[in-house]
Parts: structure tokens; C-alpha cells; sequence
């Protein structure tokens, strides 16, 4: 990915993200943004948030005839999948995202609706290949979930702030974290159980070394959480 810069924004098909609530749990979630990519029905999403379409991609069984020829009529380019394929409409966002150069991806509309297996897809996608060195985040109005690999990471943010970590992987140890209430130090966190759940931030700067395997850090913004 040497030389990608651009801050993708994917739409999903899922709960529709309220732009004034993201605004106030994640000041400058949108900045940058650059290229805004809608996943199939996501597309009903882009007017809320404020934002143009560059480019749309999915099978069409979500936003129906009508709204892809006014996509089109709009001159927002169209990917036309064919219903029976093995990837899901956010997946294909994804994909698309990275080979357009984005260094950055931020999607929204993965979490929520009445779907539970697409959003825990929708989780499994930040695991995809296409975004190996690429920061990813899934966002909604109160929570921010990333995946997180061996090295160290910022964890920093608003005092009070939850901050969950749940093993990804079965190897997922050497897990030492700063700032956070409830600390670990080079320790491990198991698979099926539920320690990392709801930690608390105490400082501005915090932190979280990875020494193997990966974890899903889930973020619930404090104002948010009560």
C-alpha cells in the first residue's frame, strides 16, 4: 500500500448512523474523507451524513431498480454484482476502497439492524487481506471497534470512555495496557471468556502493546455509556 493516502468512508446497509451523535462520540471521525463508497441500500445513508456517493457497489437487492438508475441518472459510477456471489455488499465496498488507494477506512451502517450475521461479518471484515497496514474502524453512534495486531497502539481518548478488548485470536497475548483502570501486563486473554469487558479509560493517553495474535478493541464513548 506504499503511496495510499485517501480516507475511504463505506456506507453500509445497516442502522442508520445519525451524523450529529457521530460528531459528538468521535469529534473528527470524518476527517479527511475523500472517497465515499456506498455498499448496496448504504447508499440511503449518504444525504443524512452529508456526503456524495463517488462510487456505488453491490447486487442491488437492497436499494432496488429505482435507486440504482437514479444513482446512475446522478452519474455515480455503479458496480453491478449478480445476487449469487460469495462476497457481501461491505465486503465489496472494502475491497473496492483499498485498490482505489485508501489508507484509511472508516465504515459506517455495520452495526445494528436486524441482521445479527451481518454485523458479525461485518466484524470479521477487519480481518480481510485488502486491509493488512491499512487503519479500519467500524463506527456508529456509540461505539468504535478496530482491530488490532502484535505492536503498540493508541488507545488515547475521553476520560471515562470504555474501552473493551476481546481476544480475535487464540494466541492473542503479551497484552500490556496503559492508562486504562483495569490493567494488563504481558498477560493473555482467552478465548470464550469475557474479562476485557468494559474497562475504563483514566487518562487522555492511553495505550495497549500487542505481543501476539489479535484483539478486537470495542470503544463506547463516555457520555454515551451511562
Amino acid at each position: 500500500m506504499t503511496g495510499d493516502t485517501r480516507h475511504a468512508l463505506i456506507l453500509a446497509d445497516g442502522a442508520a448512523p445519525d451524523p450529529a451523535s457521530l460528531d459528538r462520540a468521535w469529534p473528527g471521525w470524518a476527517d479527511g474523507v475523500d472517497l465515499v463508497i456506498a455498499a448496496d441500500g448504504g447508499a440511503r445513508h449518504a444525504s443524512a451524513l452529508g456526503r456524495r456517493i463517488d462510487r456505488w457497489v453491490g447486487d442491488g437487492d437492497s436499494l432496488g431498480p429505482a435507486g440504482i438508475d437514479a444513482l446512475r441518472a446522478a452519474g455515480v459510477p455503479v458496480e453491478l454484482a449478480p445476487t449469487d456471489k460469495d462476497e457481501s455488499d461491505t465486503e465489496l465496498a472494502v475491497v473496492a476502497a483499498a485498490s482505489a488507494g485508501a489508507a484509511r477506512v472508516t465504515v459506517v451502517g455495520a452495526l445494528g439492524g436486524t441482521r445479527v450475521d451481518h454485523g458479525i461479518a461485518n466484524l470479521w471484515l477487519l480481518d480481510h487481506p485488502v486491509l493488512v497496514g491499512r487503519s479500519a474502524c467500524l463506527l456508529d453512534d456509540t461505539s468504535r471497534v478496530r482491530l488490532l495486531g502484535p505492536g503498540q497502539h493508541d488507545l488515547g481518548g475521553r476520560v471515562g470512555d470504555l474501552v473493551s478488548i476481546f481476544p480475535f485470536t487464540a494466541d492473542a497475548g503479551g497484552l500490556t495496557t496503559t492508562g486504562l483502570r483495569y490493567r494488563l501486563e504481558d498477560e493473555a486473554l482467552r478465548l470464550g471468556a469475557t474479562r476485557g469487558l468494559s474497562n475504563v479509560r483514566d487518562a487522555v493517553d492511553a495505550s495497549l502493546s500487542v505481543g501476539s495474535g489479535q484483539v478486537l478493541v470495542v470503544e463506547i464513548a463516555a457520555t454515551l455509556s451511562q
